[in-house]
Parts: C-alpha cells; structure tokens; sequence
C-alpha cells in the first residue's frame, strides 16, 4: 500500500496578477501530485522561478510592470521565436493567427529559398513574415517528420552498466573494448537485437569523482575513462614501453582486486592509470591519415570541442568549479579565457585528442553491433542534466536558470521531494536559439548511438524546479515547448535512422505519453509496475501491455528480479536503516506482491521448470518465466538485465542513499556474490539457459516473432 499522504503546508492565495504573469512564462502556480489532489505552488517558489528567467516580480509593482510588458510583448509580436511544422501536418498556429496578406520567406539550412511553408525538407529554417502594415518578423522554423518509424521487428537485448562489466582486459572498469565484445556476441550468439548502456557522458574530475553517471559535467561529449587504452594505434609506438609495461601491470592488479580480493570499482583509479598512459600517447605523432581524421572531427565539434576541451585544461589548473575560478575566466567568451586557452593550447589539444578518441571508439562499438545483425545496436542513455559545476554549465551558461536545481515534488512515496542537483536549461533561451544546445547535444549522440534512451523524459513537458539553498517541498513545475522538443528529437532521430526509448516511469502528466507515442517514441514498461492502477490493481495480462515501449523486469535503480522474489531488496534496505516501517510489515507487502505475480506467471502455464522435471532451481526458473511473460507482450523491445541472467541479487544503485551503499561501483556477480567477467558470461550455462527461453518465448510469441535482426519500417 502506498505511504501515508505528505503533510502539506496550508494553502497559499497567489495574487491574480503574479498567477496571470506565472502563466504566460510558463511557470506554474499548482501541480497534481494524483488525480484526486491539486497542491498549490508558494508564491515564493512562483517569484524565484520568474527571476531565474529574468523576470522580477518581488513586488506588486513588479509584478504589474511584468504583467504589462509581457501582455505588450505577446500582443504585437507577429511570430514566436520558434515555429513548429510536422510534415504532412497542418499550418502552424502561429502562422494561422498571422494578419492576412502576411508575406512569408522560408531561408532553409540548405541555403534555398522558399516563399511560404509548405514542402519545405526537414531542418531548422530561418522564417522571415512581411505583414501589411510593414511590420516584419523572423524566428526558427523546425521543419519534422511526423513520427519516427516503428521497428519493423521486435527484438530483445541486453540492458548493462558499463563500468559492471569487467573483462579479463579491462584496466579496472568495464570499457568500450569490453561494450564492442559484448555487442558482437550477443549480435552472433545470443540474436540479440540491441545492448542498452548506462550513460557515457564526461564525468566531473577530480577525486573522489562523483561515481553516478547522471550527473556529468558533459552532456555533449563522452569521457575518456571508457577507453580501451590498447585499442588505441599509437598505444603500440609510445616512447617509454617500459613505463606503459608497468601501467598495464597495475592496471591488471586493479582488475584482480575487484574481481578476486573483492574490492569496489574505483574510477578514480582506473582514470590516474588511463591519463597516465594517454599521456605516453599523446607524444606518438599522428599518421596523416590519423590526423585528418582527427582534423575533421575538430571540425565538426567546433566551438562546443573547443569549449569543453579548454574547461578540462583550465580544470587541471583552478580545480573543477569553475565558479571558484579567477573571475575573468568563468567567462567562456572572455579575453581572459581565450589568453588562457592560447596559454594551454597543448592542454587544450590533448583533451581535445581524447574526445575524439572515445568518439572513435564508440562509433566502432556500434559498427561491431550492427555488424554482428543487431538492427538497433548500442542504446546510449540522455542524463537528463548536468554537474552545476562541470563543463556545459560553464560553456553554456546563459542557457540555464541560475539559482535553480532539477528536482521532483513531494508525493504518497516520498513527502520530502527530490533535488538531483542539476540546473535546468532555461525555455525562453532555448526557443530564442531554435534549441540550438538540444539540437547539438543529440546530433552528438546520434553518431555512434543506435537508440537513444531519454531519461526522466517528461522533462520536454515540464521541470520541478527548486530554489538554491530551498527543500524540494518549495520548488514549482515550468513548462517547456514541449512540441518544439519532440520536434528537435525526431528530426535528429529521423536523420541518424536511431530509435528513440523515453524514461516515462513513475508520476507522468496526463497526455505525455500519448504525444510521445503519436511521434514514434517508445515508452519504458517495467513488470513490477504494470498492474490496472484504474481497475482492480491486479498485475496487467500482457495482451493489454502497450506495444510502443521497452519492456523490461528492472532497471538500475531498482532491486534485481532475483533479489525482489527472494525478499533479499527488503533485507537490505533494513540494514541500512531506509525502511520505514516496520520490517515484518515490509517483508509481508513484498512477499504478497510477489507472490501475486507468481500466481500469474504459473496461471498462464509460464512457470515451469521446477524441481524434479529439469531440476532447475525455483528460482532460476522463477526469473526466465518472468522473461517469458515479457516476450507474451506485445512490446516492441524486451530487455534483460544481465545480472538478472547469473542471479546477481545487488542493485547497481540504491536511491535514497550516498556513502551507505556502494553505488554505482559493483561489478556484476553471480547469486553468491562473486564477481562474473565478460569471459564467464558467455560460458554460464544459466545465462544460456535463459537465453533459450527467451528465444523459444520469441518463436511463440503472437504478431511479428522477436528477433535479433531486421531493419525499420514506417507504421
């Protein structure tokens, strides 16, 4: 049963004229934390929210100045600053409420010109309206498919975190030398159609380096840490092989400490060996070849490589907060800044080489996937922010709210709220951009990504935000263009062929997943979760599961599938004091919902296997009919955890907790806890005999069969 209601605070009257102001900004002034329930936002959270997007209303004259102006502002303005337009749609708003007699001029990003909108080519356009009284306007004009294609087959994978999956190579962490084996054979042996991975953004340095991948200091770019150090060409001409000898000497101690002597994953570690070894690297020249490659990758990234490269360099310098930096370099676009980057121009070069390194070899992670007949490939995971302190906040910085940190409100699971400590982008910035910063950050991705998960991805609808220095119990939801970011992310989707996976779990707007279904983006459906929350709350039959989605039976923050059937979650989070109640009554509520879904699984004849008939342990069998009912669905993608696969009974992340619980830093193991290398997944005979039932489930599954191949179609 859900926990008791939150305790609210007593109802704030917000004047009229700061909720008429708060609405035409898109701040709101009352969210629903469940359909019976509306809680109305403070006027402090209302006020704070305003001025980080630069509207002062700290007083009722304030707030009557605003009003005014922005009442002016949307009344004689003839165009928005962006303009949305789905191909095969309509005429936008926008243009219908233009004066008629309007003239229209179309600037497109292929350098044509075009007088009115219709059958323009996808892209982000220069729009230019002419009205009759001689007032002129320009703003973006996104040009979009309409949807994206749907899978022509159904397919079934493998969902990992990276740094989990140590192989007999790896220097302490799973790598991309590790993700290009993974992918080739489940591709070749397993038939599987993609391998979902936690984010690979570039992390904020420093030590201890915060070990969650959702809370990088880059978006746009990955981080090095993820190399496979002998994979790199120049690795074989360095000029001291001795002291590379002893690097990748201790590198194989570190790998043994985690997989035989027990010890935690430490990045930190494994990034002190990788940089010293990058920096034997970066003396061996660039062949031509290798340099124009590199040259044209610098090209490519421009001023968003340079910036992030020359934060990394003055990093190295000033420490990693930049907020703490000599005040004319936390400035991208000062001259202090530039003296500095023409300073540290090796520097500068050195992390720029880097990027493109672990470009390279994500591109080449990808390759090896589709060429093993993955249809999709490697899922690459969007953060849904990033580190206040790390790169893109301070190369980006006009782009985000400052004051402000991303967060959710108070519900019946948690009354305190969340704050995830990571700054919002501002939607009035991103609309006057053409969402230049989103349409960069998802052409980044889409190169070596042949599906895009989208974490928490009802943030392209809306944000909690809170207040610096204030509990998340005082923050407010603001609204973004929410068709101006769907269209941004089919457009670039469309033009990388990927598909694209939206986080939608847990409390969801009404009507988000309707519009991401009505342009191709597939939702996440974890089993525990889906049961007729509108009806009798029993678990959901799989014929009425939704086909646009990744079904799955968990994820990384949450327990693994055999942890929640052994009861082994409610154990842990009682050692670690997080229960609150107590610990009988939790035992009980988990073991009868458990319990419930092995009544379903054994009613549709999915549960068999036990005892005496193959000798499969129950709970081995438990899991592949858990898999079984995934593939009775009608999911158009169906994922396995791998620690699901040898029984491994550890969360990779344990919400709620920091230094209790070694987030983020566990390599997968078996039952018993002993770490499992890539080498020992591919002979497990328990991973294989769950992979059999996976693919005899895919033969017999109704529709279009699960396979591991096949390209796209258009519904």
């Amino acid at each position: 049963m859900p926990a008791a209601q939150p305790a609210e605070p007593p109802a704030e009257d917000l004047p009229e004229e700061l909720t008429r102001l708060a609405a035409l900004h898109g701040v709101a002034t009352s969210y629903r934390p469940s359909p019976d329930r509306t809680v109305q936002a403070s006027a402090t959270a209302v006020t704070l929210a305003l001025a980080a997007l630069g509207v002062d209303a700290d007083t009722p004259g304030a707030v009557r100045a605003a009003l005014t102006a922005r009442e002016t502002e949307l009344r004689e303005r003839l165009l928005p600053p962006t303009v949305v337009r789905w191909e095969g749609g309509g005429t936008p708003d926008a243009l219908t409420a233009l004066p008629a007699g309007t003239r229209l001029r179309v600037d497109t990003e292929q350098g044509e010109q075009h007088d009115g909108v219709e059958r323009l080519p996808s892209g982000v356009h220069r729009l230019t309206a002419t009205a009759p009284d001689g007032r002129t306007a320009e703003a973006h004009l996104i040009v979009a498919p309409a949807r994206l294609p749907t899978p022509a087959v159904r397919s079934y994978g493998l969902l990992v975190q990276l740094y989990s999956l140590l192989s007999r190579h790896s220097w302490g962490m799973g790598d991309l030398g590790d993700l290009g084996e993974l992918a080739a054979w489940a591709g070749r042996a397993l038939g599987a159609g993609f391998v979902q991975v936690n984010p690979l953004h570039a992390a904020v340095p420093g030590a201890p380096t915060d070990p969650s991948p959702y809370r990088p200091s880059s978006r746009r770019f990955p981080d090095p840490v993820h190399l496979r150090i002998e994979d790199v060409p120049e690795f074989a001409y360095v000029p001291d092989p001795e002291r590379a000898r002893a690097l990748r000497e201790r590198a194989g101690r570190l790998r043994e400490d985690v997989l035989e002597k027990d010890a935690l994953i430490d990045r930190d570690a494994v990034w002190e060996l990788k940089r010293d070894a990058l920096e034997l690297l970066h003396q061996v020249p660039l062949g031509p070849g290798r340099r124009a490659a590199y040259c044209d990758y610098l090209a490519a990234r421009g001023t968003a490589l340079e910036d992030h490269a020359t934060w990394c360099a003055l990093a190295e310098v000033h420490g990693s907060d930049w907020h703490r930096w000599p005040e004319g370099l936390r400035d991208p676009r000062s001259a202090a800044t530039d003296r500095a980057r023409r300073e540290l121009m090796d520097r500068v070069d050195f992390h720029s080489r880097l990027t493109w390194l672990t470009d390279t070899q994500l591109t080449a992670a990808q390759r090896t996937a589709r060429e093993a007949g993955m249809p999709v490939g490697i899922v690459h995971d969007l953060a849904v922010g990033v580190h206040p302190r790390g790169a893109d906040s301070w190369a980006q910085q006009r782009y985000f709210a400052a004051g402000m940190s991303v967060g959710a409100p108070p519900d019946a699971f948690n009354s305190r709220g969340q704050d995830w400590g990571l700054p919002p982008w501002r939607p009035d910035r991103l609309a006057e951009s053409g969402y230049a910063p989103f349409r960069e950050l998802l052409r980044g991705l889409f190169r070596y990504a042949g599906a895009l998960r989208v974490d928490h991805v009802m943030g392209l609808f809306r944000l909690w935000w809170v207040p610096e220095g204030r509990p998340p119990t005082e923050g407010t939801y603001v609204h973004y263009d929410a068709e101006a970011m769907l269209a941004v992310l089919v457009m670039e989707a469309d033009r990388a062929g990927a598909v694209v996976i939206g986080e939608d779990l847990g409390t969801v707007e009404p009507g988000v997943r309707e519009a991401l279904r009505e342009r191709g983006v597939l939702g996440t459906s974890v089993l525990w979760f889906e049961r007729d929350w509108t009806g009798d709350g029993r678990p959901l039959p799989p014929e009425r599961w939704r086909a646009d989605c990744l079904a799955t039976a968990t994820t990384h923050d949450l327990p693994s599938t055999a942890a929640r059937l052994t009861g082994a979650h409610v154990e842990l989070r009682d050692r670690l004091g997080l229960l609150t109640r107590p610990l009988e009554e939790e035992r009980a509520e988990a073991a009868a919902d458990t319990a419930e879904w092995l009544e379903v699984l054994a009613g549709l004849g999915l549960l068999r296997g036990t005892g005496g008939d193959t000798g499969t342990p129950a709970e081995e069998a438990e899991i592949q009919a858990v898999h079984r009912f995934l593939l009775r669905t009608p999911a158009r993608m169906a994922g396995i955890w791998l620690p699901d696969a040898v029984g491994d009974r550890r969360p990779q992340n344990l919400p709620g907790t920091w230094d209790q619980y070694p987030n983020w830093r566990l390599p997968v193991a078996d039952a018993e806890g002993r770490p499992v290398t890539l080498e020992d997944l591919a002979a497990s005979p328990r991973l294989h005999a769950l992979i059999d039932v996976v693919r005899a489930a895919a033969d017999d599954a109704p529709g279009d069969a699960l396979r591991g191949r096949g390209d796209v179609r258009d519904d």
